[in-house]
């Protein structure tokens, strides 16, 4: 016979839990591939075209370089496969700001929905629009570099936000339509590189792979800041998460959807770093800020500079457009679940989406690219957002003690593969504290963080009013 107290506690958490998912509830109209897209999408942005020059900087030789791109991929992994088991058991709209809520409590929700506002949605979409505008104005034949031009790439960038806006608030149809194309765009794109480089430029050069590790310092802190500039290019993983309440039949599908897409990123990255260097050498890597231009630029000459900078084009736009609809929806679960201003989480009744959520996070990415701030703050998106990864990939430990918990899917190889993500975030964190160069950023990110505490204690707890 059941325990009465226990049935009774449960009941009450079951109501309170029914409320917020309720409050937080929006069409479910993804599907499979659909939501795949979101994953791709979101995470192939700028970086796999330009972010090897800084990570190859950092690193000896060919060998270590492959290195730190697999191990970017199996921490994604850890964490894609972690997240599968709790979205299958919380498919809500939210997903990470759900979990950390479900496992850990509402401080900790909070805090996340507090640096995605003030820190990681509006860098990110700062960023990513900024790319886009500079790659646009190449296309047309100007410099960004050069004025009136580089006063245009803040004009341009902002433009790009509101447009990407627009398309996610008249429906979710729009927003994944344009979803799908530019995801089917950027990847062919860069499989179109991969396949160059490995059939026209591997006979020629015979590849850049030897020696593997030259001599020279190879250093384990250099070695983690390294990953820091990984991890920014694998971000996204997660990000179709927060879309969770809108996929269709998301107990079988958002597993799915997870590993699928986390598996494409590793292997369309790992196959861009093998075109690379069967074209250019790690040290022309090194010092190419767009190196798959370059790359581009030995097998087809300028027609190939002109098809990659409309390839970064058509994929920074596409990350934008995932960054907008995704980030939108943990300011509605925020706000649904009283965390935030009550209006944030009202349903447009014609276009039946978080209206009001994705015009305040495109607001304030247009703030941040109106007023040149967002670089210093894009360089710090990964220590902000890495420890609210943690959280929510700890979420399956709390979980897994609860008798009620019966996941749709469950991560293979427990408890190790959640507590390497989790180990790896800590020495992550640990290493950019005790490195002098980024201590005071990754210090002032953390400060930033737990400036929230405060927030919360005079507006979150008792929830706030419309």
């Amino acid at each position: 016979m059941a325990d009465p107290m226990l049935a009774d506690s449960s009941s009450r958490s079951a109501a309170t839990d029914s409320t917020f998912a309720r409050a937080s509830s929006l069409p479910r109209r993804l599907g499979l591939w659909s939501a795949v897209a979101v994953l791709v999408g979101s995470t192939i942005g700028s970086g796999i075209f330009r972010s090897p020059a800084g990570i190859a900087d950092k690193l000896p030789g060919p060998l270590p370089l492959f290195v730190i791109w697999l191990t970017g991929g199996l921490f994604a992994l850890c964490g894609a496969l972690s997240l599968a088991e709790v979205a299958g058991v919380f498919p809500r709209t939210g997903g990470v700001y759900v979990f950390i809520r479900e496992s850990w409590g509402r401080l900790p929700a909070f805090l996340f929905g507090w640096s995605e506002l003030v820190i990681i949605r509006a860098a990110a979409l700062g960023a990513i629009s900024t790319t886009f505008s500079e790659y646009l104005l190449r296309v047309l034949g100007h410099d960004p570099r050069v004025e009136p031009y580089g006063r245009y790439v803040h004009y341009i960038a902002a433009a790009a936000i509101l447009i990407t806006a627009t398309f996610n608030y008249v429906g979710l149809k729009w927003g994944s339509l344009v979803q799908n194309v530019t995801t089917l765009a950027k990847t062919g794109a860069l499989l179109l590189i991969i396949i160059l480089a490995l059939v026209i430029g591997l006979p020629q050069t015979g590849g850049h792979f030897s020696p593997a590790v030259p001599s020279g310092s190879f250093s384990l802190g250099r070695f983690g800041l390294a990953l820091v500039s990984v991890l920014w290019v694998y971000d996204g993983w997660a990000d179709v998460s927060f879309v969770g309440g809108e996929v269709k039949d998301p107990e079988r599908n958002l597993p799915r959807v997870l590993i699928y897409g986390t598996l494409i990123i590793i292997a369309l990255y790992l196959l861009a770093n093998l075109a690379y260097l069967a074209v250019l050498p790690v040290e022309e890597i090194r010092h190419s800020k767009l190196v798959a231009a370059d790359v581009a630029d030995r097998l087809m000459g300028s027609v190939g500079v002109a098809f990659v900078s409309v390839a970064v084009m058509i994929s920074t736009f596409g990350t934008l457009n995932g960054s907008v609809m995704t980030g939108s929806r943990v300011l509605f679960a925020m706000a649904a679940d009283g965390l935030l201003f009550k209006p944030i989480a009202i349903v447009d009744r014609r276009f039946h989406t978080p209206g009001v959520a994705i015009w305040l996070g495109a607001t304030l990415g247009v703030v941040f690219v109106l007023a040149g701030t967002f670089e210093q703050l894009a360089d710090t998106f990964v220590i902000a957002i890495v420890p609210f990864y943690a959280l929510a990939v700890g979420a399956v430990f709390v979980f897994r003690r609860r008798p009620e918990y019966d996941p749709p899917f469950r991560v293979p190889l427990y408890p190790v593969v959640p507590a390497l993500f989790i180990v790896a975030t800590v020495l992550l964190l640990g290493n950019a504290i005790i490195d002098p160069v980024s201590r005071v950023p990754t210090l002032a990110v953390l400060g930033v963080i737990l400036l929230g505490i405060p927030v919360f204690l005079l507006t979150g707890r008792s929830g706030m009013k419309s």
